[in-house]
C-alpha cells in the first residue's frame, strides 16, 4: 500500500526525531520547497478573491480563549496554559479568536463587507500519542485559514463563492474530493448559540448545497455552528476532512464585534470560518499519497535535473542551471557516476524533468530532454527546453507536454 510516511522518508520530504517531540514533523528542503510552492498558489488565489493577509502569534493569554469558548467547550484538545508571570498564556487550538481582534482593531463600515482576513497560521492541538502519525496526524498545524465578516444577506453568495475557489484550488493541486459533507449538530453534545441561529445557519448552508450532491452528518459540526466539510480518501480507503465552510453566529456576539449599516446602525457581522486546502500537513500526507511522490510539475521539490555525460560538459550544464535558476525553475546539476545510474536516481527523485548535456548538445547548445516516466524527446535548443518546461509550470498543467 502506498503511505506517505514511507515515501516522505525515501524522498526526504519531511522526517522526525525524538527530541522535536512526537507529532511535529521536520520540513526537510524537498518537501519545504514543495509546501512553499503550494503556499504562494494559494495565497496569490486568496488575493485576486480579495482576501486581505495577516500575521497573528500562534498563543494568547488565557482569557481569550476564555473568551472565545474554545476552553469552555475545546480544553481536552488544548495543551496546559503556560504561567508568565502573573499572566497565563496559552497555545492556540484555532486561528479565529485573533481573527476576531484583527476585525475590531477599528471601526467597521458596511462598506468593507465582507471583509475576508486570511493567514496560513500556525495552531496547536494536545493530540494524543497513540494517534499521531506522520503528518495526517500531528501536534503543530499550518493551517490555510480564513475567516470573512458578512452581512447576513451576503453570507449566501459568500459561500458559493468559498466553494468556487475551493473547486478551482483542489483542481490544480490534484485533490479529489470524495464528497460533500453537511456536518449538524447532534444530540447530548455541548454546542452555543440559540436554535434559530443553528437554523438560519443550516439554511444558509443548504441553499448554498443546492445542486450539489451531499450527505448530513448530525454531530459533527463544530461547538459553534454547522459546516460544510470536502472529504477526500486517503491510501488506505480512509475518509477525511480536507476543505470546510462554517458559519458562525457566536463568535461576533463573544467579541461583541459589529460594523455600521447604510442607516448609521450598529449591526452584527457573520463569521464564515474556511480553509480551502486545510493544513499543509493534512495537505500533503494525502497529496503524496494521491501522486505517489510524483507531483505535478509546478510544486515538485526539484524541477529540472542537468546530467553532463562528462567533465567536458560540466560548464555547458552549469551555464544551462544558470538560466533555469534565473527562469525561476527549481534546479540541481548532478555529475557523479554513470550517466545511466543518474537517470535512474532523477526517476526514483520523481524530478519530472532530466535535461541530458552530452558533447554534441554542449557545442550546439542544446539539451536531450527525457520526461518522468522515461520518455525522451529529440534534442532541442536549450533556451526551447526551458521555455517548454517555464509554460508547463506557469499553467500548472497536471501533464509534463504543454497543451496543443
Amino acid at each position: 500500500m502506498i503511505d506517505h510516511r514511507r515515501l516522505g522518508r525515501e524522498l526526504e520530504l519531511f522526517g522526525s526525531d525524538p527530541l522535536a517531540g512526537a507529532g511535529l514533523p521536520l520540513w526537510l528542503p524537498a518537501g519545504a520547497a514543495a509546501r512553499h510552492a503550494v503556499e504562494e498558489y494559494v495565497r496569490e488565489l486568496e488575493r485576486r478573491a480579495g482576501y486581505r493577509h495577516v500575521l497573528t502569534p500562534p498563543l494568547g493569554r488565557r482569557e481569550l480563549f476564555e473568551l472565545s469558548g474554545h476552553l469552555g467547550y475545546f480544553a481536552d484538545d488544548m495543551f496546559p496554559p503556560m504561567a508568565l508571570g502573573a499572566d497565563e498564556f496559552v497555545l492556540r487550538p484555532a486561528l479565529c479568536p485573533h481573527h476576531a481582534l484583527v476585525f475590531r482593531a477599528r471601526g467597521r463600515s458596511y462598506r468593507e463587507l465582507p471583509l475576508r482576513i486570511a493567514e496560513l497560521g500556525g495552531m496547536y492541538r494536545a493530540e494524543r500519542s497513540g494517534v499521531l502519525g506522520g503528518l495526517s496526524r500531528v501536534r503543530a498545524i499550518s493551517l490555510n485559514d480564513a475567516h470573512n465578516f458578512c452581512a447576513l444577506e451576503q453570507v449566501g453568495e459568500e459561500v458559493v463563492e468559498i466553494l468556487r475557489l475551493i473547486r478551482e484550488a483542489h483542481a490544480a493541486l490534484g485533490v479529489r474530493p470524495a464528497g460533500f459533507r453537511l456536518s449538524l449538530r447532534g444530540p447530548g453534545e455541548k454546542y452555543v448559540g440559540d436554535d434559530a441561529q443553528w437554523a438560519r445557519a443550516e439554511e444558509l448552508l443548504r441553499a448554498a448545497l443546492d445542486g450539489v450532491e451531499f450527505t448530513e452528518a448530525p454531530g459533527e459540526a463544530a461547538f459553534y455552528g454547522p459546516k460544510i466539510d470536502i472529504q477526500v480518501l486517503d491510501a488506505a480507503g480512509r475518509e477525511f476532512t480536507l476543505s470546510t465552510v462554517q458559519l458562525d453566529f457566536d463568535k461576533p456576539e463573544r467579541f461583541d464585534l459589529s460594523y455600521t449599516d447604510a442607516s448609521g446602525a450598529r449591526r452584527r457581522p457573520v463569521m464564515v470560518h474556511r480553509s480551502l486546502v486545510g493544513s499543509m500537513e493534512r495537505l500533503f500526507a494525502y497529496l503524496i499519497e494521491v501522486h505517489e511522490g510524483a507531483f505535478p510539475a509546478w510544486y515538485a521539490p526539484v524541477q529540472l535535473v542537468v546530467l553532463p555525460v562528462g567533465d567536458e560538459q560540466a560548464g555547458a550544464a552549469a551555464r544551462l542551471a544558470r538560466d533555469a535558476l534565473a527562469a525561476g525553475l527549481r534546479v540541481e546539476v548532478d555529475g557523479a557516476g554513470s550517466l545511466g545510474s543518474r537517470i535512474r536516481d532523477a526517476a526514483r527523485a520523481r524530478v519530472p524533468y532530466a535535461a541530458v548535456v552530452g558533447p554534441r548538445e554542449a557545442a550546439e547548445g542544446a539539451v536531450a530532454l527525457r520526461l518522468r516516466g522515461g520518455r525522451a524527446l529529440d534534442p532541442m535548443p536549450a533556451a526551447d527546453a526551458l521555455r517548454l518546461i517555464g509554460a508547463v509550470v506557469a499553467d500548472r498543467a497536471p501533464t509534463l507536454l504543454p497543451a496543443g
